[in-house]
């Protein structure tokens, strides 16, 4: 089992910057995967970005390409989410996800096991 803790969200104005952190516990070995998502009120959960273990590939969604950046600390298990000039379209819920088994789509929620409870992102304009 992986367990995954967000922090770093919270109340920002437009253009400004947040860097959100996904600590992983557990058999973090074990994990192939991990990504960030995010869920607006009324909306889908959607993908906004992914970096594998081996290759150390990172994948963003089109809305957040060239402003979020995603990195890792391995020693510490954590996951990073780098996010800059902030919109108030970025406003949402962000979930850290995690998966042990390469998936086939990365966008995909359903392609991973383990997830966060999420950190609340707020970009004022």
């Amino acid at each position: 089992q992986v367990q995954l803790v967000e922090s770093g969200g919270g109340l920002v104005q437009a253009g400004g910057s947040l860097r959100l952190s996904c600590a992983a516990s557990g058999r973090t070995s074990s994990l192939y995967g991990m990504g960030w998502f995010r869920q607006a009120p009324g909306k889908e959960r959607e993908f906004v970005g992914s970096t594998t273990s081996i290759s150390g590939s990172n994948y963003y969604a089109d809305s957040v390409k060239g402003r979020f950046t995603i990195s890792r600390d391995n020693a510490k298990s954590t996951l990073y989410l780098q996010m800059s000039n902030l919109k108030p379209e970025d406003t949402a819920v962000y979930y850290c996800a995690a998966t042990p088994i390469r998936p086939s789509f990365v966008a995909r929620r359903t392609e991973y096991r383990y997830w966060g409870q999420g950190t609340q992102v707020t970009v004022s304009s």
